[in-house]
């Protein structure tokens, strides 16, 4: 039998004979050596598979690593199984909580006890003994009932809760190792002696799980401590314990007793209370720049937007600018590895003229600022002569506002840095997060198919290059900010899943978009949907994504 087999990205396939009935492991393995980095996972003529799969037709294959998204989720969900496995040898049924990714790891708690830093170390080792002992991964996809009953006898209430609070949900995935069982909604590796990059911090109230590097699979990432990023996650969970929303079920449960149009309108009330305490302070402190960064998709366009209102409330006159119109002639962008235009580096930017227009702005002098044509590829002059007045102030959104290069001419003291980023807090279960990646590519998807005519498969195609771009300009530079803001809405994929579903749907077997599209699907499936959006204020985050904003 023949296969068409790829084990690199984007590189090319090459034919190879295999018996019929040949597992993607046993492929994998015979060719282990001469690969590069560790498989986890493969798609199969575009749909993603685990590497028990075994073949029994001709087809093309591509082994994938953890440089791809859906394959590093699957390392991730393999990892934390070995996690609480060793947490259970040591601890018994002690409940554990897998919150977010932050400073390049898991962060997880304890919410009954205090793990101390020797116990950790314990852990660690424990979770060594488990990867020695390479053992399988026993995969069992039952119906709802038997699901219910497994989480009976597991003491799974919040699982429990969540199928029963989503009947869409059939068939549930169960995976046991070793006496342990639990439930993932995600593809698993085929045995414990995968999970081979990691290590254990104590960190904050809990434990952070290091995870190897998305670029380089093969190095667990150093520790940063993003401060900000924890203090706006621990903010967050209070938000949700007011809004009565930690996890999936809860939220589902609001929706069928008809409360979707209150907590909407108070997942509002955040977060204009939120942006009002900002426009506080620049007004105290005398800023009178202020920078505003964050990933595709947070909303950067509608909070600055509201963020003026909000210093026009306190008597000051804001200047609106993005960044785009300092963009260098077509002809100077600097090219990407592929040889492509790269629009998202610092240095598709004319930097000395955006510095030397924004001091001459902050000193009192008139300024005729570019406006860019992007058909052209080059920037216009003699169109926007600008002169800030005593009472007014700059508020400037870009990919790299938070970047000093950007701004390497204005003293230090003017700036006010804002990191924004839609950083999820709701967890499916205690153990199945949503990762903000996943949040940010839907509202992307519904916004790109709405306003841009863009297709659902050039959304998803073009994703991990956005994501490339993220890591490298925007990414290391969030803990710059004076302040961070989650434009999260804990409603969210309830109101995107009406939207974005249907697009997904539509994407076809024979499309290479198609595995990550059945990704989405799988755990949109936990949701119930949110038919009636009429309460979304139409100043509102989601407005830029989903229609209806005043701003964008």
């Amino acid at each position: 039998m023949k296969i068409n087999l790829r084990t690199e990205p984007k590189g090319s396939f090459r034919e190879i004979n295999v018996k019929r009935g040949t597992s993607l492991e046993e492929i994998y393995k015979s060719m282990a050596d001469e690969l590069p980095y560790l498989k986890v996972a493969a798609r199969v003529e575009n749909k993603l598979a685990d590497l028990t799969t075994c073949l029994y037709r001709s087809c093309d294959v591509e082994l994938l690593d953890i440089r791809t998204q859906a394959a590093n989720l699957i390392y991730q969900y393999s990892l934390s199984f070995v996690y609480l496995k060793a947490v259970k040898d040591l601890f018994g049924n002690t409940p554990v909580i897998i919150w977010k990714t932050m400073s390049k790891g898991l962060y997880t708690e304890f919410p009954e006890r205090e793990i101390s830093k020797e116990e950790v170390v314990k852990i660690e080792a424990r979770m060594r003994e488990i990867v020695k002992e390479d053992l399988p991964f026993v995969k069992r996809e039952v119906s709802r009932a038997t699901a219910l009953k497994y989480c009976r006898e597991d003491g799974m209430l919040e699982r429990r809760r969540l199928i029963a609070s989503a009947p869409q949900v059939e068939r549930v995935s169960f995976y046991s190792m070793g006496g342990y069982r639990d439930f993932f909604y995600g593809y698993m590796v085929p045995s414990s002696g995968y999970v081979q990059y990691f290590k254990l911090r104590k960190y904050r109230d809990g434990v952070l799980i290091h995870l190897p590097y998305a670029a380089a699979p093969d190095r667990v990432a150093r520790f940063d401590d993003e401060v900000k990023l924890y203090q706006a996650f621990k903010e967050q969970r209070e938000w949700d314990k007011l809004l009565g929303v930690m996890y999936v079920p809860e939220l589902n449960e609001k929706i069928a007793a008809g409360q979707a149009r209150e907590l909407i309108q108070l997942s509002e009330a955040l977060h204009e209370k939120k942006i009002a305490q900002f426009a506080d302070i620049i007004k105290r402190r005398g800023k009178k720049l202020v920078l505003i960064a964050g990933p595709s998709s947070s909303g950067k366009t509608t909070f600055a937007r509201r963020l003026c209102i909000q210093l026009m409330v306190n008597g000051l006159d804001p200047i609106y600018l993005g960044t785009d119109d300092y963009f260098v002639e077509r002809e100077e962008t600097p090219l990407d590895e592929h040889g492509e235009p790269d629009f998202e580096n610092l240095e598709a930017l004319d930097i000395g003229l955006f510095n030397s227009n924004m001091r001459d702005l902050l000193n009192g002098k008139k300024v005729d600022m570019p406006t860019f044509d992007f058909v052209s590829g080059h920037k216009i002059f003699g169109k926007r002569m600008t002169q800030m007045k005593e009472d007014q102030i700059l508020v400037i959104e870009g990919i790299h506002a938070l970047n000093d290069k950007l701004t390497s001419f204005i003293p230090a003291e003017t700036k006010f840095r804002i990191y924004i980023s839609p950083l999820t807090n709701l967890n499916i279960d205690e153990h199945n997060r949503i990762p903000a990646t996943d949040e940010r590519m839907l509202r992307r998807l519904v916004r790109d198919y709405q306003f841009r005519g863009y297709s659902a498969e050039h959304t998803l195609n073009t994703w991990p290059k956005v994501r490339t771009g993220e890591d490298k300009n925007i990414f290391p530079y969030s803990d710059y900010a004076d302040v961070l803001f989650n434009s999260y809405h804990v409603y969210e994929i309830s109101v995107l899943k009406k939207y974005a579903e249907p697009l997904l749907r539509a994407i076809k077997a024979h499309q290479p978009e198609y595995a990550e599209a059945q990704r989405m699907l799988q755990f949109l499936q936990f949701f119930r949907t949110i038919e009636d959006d009429s309460a979304i204020v139409n100043n509102s985050i989601m407005r830029e994504f989903i229609g209806g904003s005043v701003f964008v």
